[in-house]
């Protein structure tokens, strides 16, 4: 576990120092997990995320832009009414568990100075952020509820009093111990040196724990010392390990690990590196849940759809061998009388002068049977291009539902209210009902922005409605497009003429980053002037038609991509 309470503790500091008598301005809350609080404090302004997630339970500064919701929830609406405008007394970890504390002054609806305290609780998927009364130490809400019937010994609840988390009896790290002591706690205990450590300390991971007795060899007492004076003093390395499987970080060195390393200026950095994307990718995996069933199911009945429509088509083959029956029928209708059931008749057109057995209605006369062959002839035959029709237009619709589902995988939550409103327009979901004041309001399209190393500007439409507005309306005549071969995924486009080689392998590189060949390796991707590209009339949102295209085969590069992101 990289965030541990060691951990924790040298992010309370860090973010202490800068926020202690800040004020807070600014509070949203960009996910079912997160809230993100603007706090005013010496001249500047920081945004501090903090995270109930289950796998990414976190508190740092941020640097990125996070989506704010449309309509705020019932819990923002009372952080804001504690919390806003209100002075950060102090922010302190409790012993060194994982619990931060952040204790506020405001003032209430008739002025009065109260105070209150925003615990985060970062513990795995027990994680929780709650706002509690200080003076009656009562719960005003929290992020995530645990009733009674999940928890009798802890509720947490509106109303309820607040209770911590049950304390772990372990020594702290930090208090002189002497060597002895030291070893007989390891001696004594049967698991090994590391597992020991971890047991008996409070706030060390097992991570921390295999450096100590990595480093230390077997006379580990010294490294111990040394590691948690360095904590203590602040000598911090925060430190970003790549290791073939995975990624981990830490905020000192790892030497066990063996892993490329990266160094941050500062734990928030190196936290906003690691999580940005992983808890990105996870709210619109929240959020998206309904659209990806929704449109897997429809491309799941499209497909049999098709796999009936192709039967029929099978069976359009045999209108000849009616035809040819009908003609038998008219042929030998001397011989037929009402009533029979069947006549066997020589087969004119078999070289081998062979018989045919033709089924008969009794109830119809002879012509009445020819005509019924006749007529069944007709309808197959009429049939066949109406069903060609149909095979096209379903399988033109799932390659579409196909685009939409990969631009959901990489898309982000902004992106996602856009695919959303597309689903609406194309009538796969409902229209929301829209506030007059949103009615009025016309939502801006925009675009992700990436720099080439040759410093062209290269523009990506994460979904059909930035594709469209991209290709169709912002792009010039003379401007290049890119987009993976035969494969669902973005338009690109390098602003400007004559871009550069590297630009263009750059361009290629992030169409086929962001397609559903993210992670092929050689995947074509096709590029022309915008002057080639047209979207044929009547066609889906993101359709295009294009020629006159050179290929290129590239493999998506995700730290190239995050490197030119501007």
């Amino acid at each position: 576990m990289s965030f541990d309470g060691l951990f924790t503790g040298a992010m309370t500091n860090e973010v202490a120092s800068k926020l202690t008598t800040g004020r807070i301005s600014k509070i949203v809350q960009p996910s079912n997990y997160e809230v993100l609080l603007t706090v005013r404090a010496n001249g500047a302004n920081y945004k501090l995320i903090l995270s109930a997630h289950p796998s990414y339970a976190r508190f740092h500064f941020t640097n990125q832009n996070y989506d704010t919701p449309s309509e705020p929830s019932m819990f923002t609406m009372l952080l804001r009414k504690h919390l806003n405008g209100g002075i950060i007394e102090s922010i302190t970890q409790l012993d060194h568990e994982r619990i931060v504390n952040i204790k506020v002054r405001s003032r209430n609806e008739i002025g009065d100075e109260q105070y209150r305290t925003l615990v985060i609780e970062l513990m795995g998927r027990h994680s929780n952020i709650i706002l509690i009364d200080e003076d009656r130490q009562m719960i005003l809400d929290s992020i995530k509820h645990v009733p009674m019937a999940v928890n009798r010994h802890r509720i947490v609840q509106p109303g309820a009093t607040y209770i911590s988390p049950p304390k772990q009896e372990k020594l702290d790290p930090f208090q002189t111990i002497s060597e002895e002591e030291f070893y007989q706690i390891i001696h004594h205990s049967e698991e090994s040196a590391s597992q020991a450590i971890v047991q008996q300390f409070s706030g060390i991971s097992p991570l921390l724990a295999n450096e100590i007795v990595f480093k230390g060899k077997e006379q580990f007492f010294d490294t111990f010392n040394m590691i948690m004076k360095d904590i203590q003093l602040g000598n911090l390395s925060p430190s970003l390990f790549r290791l073939e499987s995975k990624e981990l970080f830490y905020f000192i060195n790892l030497s066990h690990l063996n892993a490329e390393q990266t160094i941050f200026p500062s734990l928030s950095e190196l936290l906003d590196v690691y999580y940005f994307g992983k808890a990105e990718r996870d709210r619109v995996k929240q959020q998206s849940g309904d659209l990806e069933k929704l449109l897997q199911n429809e491309l799941s009945k499209n497909k049999k759809k098709i796999k009936k429509l192709r039967k029929s088509l099978e069976d359009t083959d045999k209108a000849d061998y009616i035809q040819l029956q009908g003609e038998l029928i008219t042929a030998n209708m001397f011989a037929l009388k009402k009533g029979m059931k069947e006549i066997e008749v020589v087969n004119y057109y078999d070289e081998n002068g062979g018989t045919m057995v033709i089924p008969l209605s009794p109830l119809k006369t002879p012509s009445e049977n020819a005509q019924a062959y006749f007529t069944k002839y007709t309808k197959l035959k009429n049939s066949v291009a109406h069903i060609e029709e149909q095979i096209k237009l379903t399988i033109e619709e799932n390659e579409y539902l196909e685009t939409v589902i990969q631009q959901i995988e990489s898309a982000s939550p902004r992106d996602l209210e856009e695919i959303r409103e597309e689903l609406a327009e194309t009538g796969y979901v409902k229209k929301k009902k829209l506030k007059k004041a949103q009615k009025t309001s016309k939502q801006k399209v925009t675009l992700d922005e990436y720099i080439s190393s040759t410093g062209e500007l290269l523009l990506v439409g994460k979904n059909n409605k930035q594709n469209d507005y991209l290709t169709n309306k912002l792009a010039s005549r003379d401007e290049l497009w890119f987009h993976t071969k035969d494969i669902p995924g973005s338009h690109v486009v390098i602003r400007g003429k004559d871009p550069s080689e590297t630009a263009i392998k750059e361009a290629a590189i992030i169409a086929a980053y962001f397609s559903k060949a993210r992670q092929s390796s050689s995947v074509p991707v096709d590029y022309t002037e915008i002057r080639h590209v047209k979207k044929p009339n009547g066609s889906k949102p993101g359709f295009v038609i294009y020629e006159q295209n050179n290929t290129v085969y590239v493999t998506p590069d995700e730290e190239l991509v995050l490197k030119l992101k501007k």
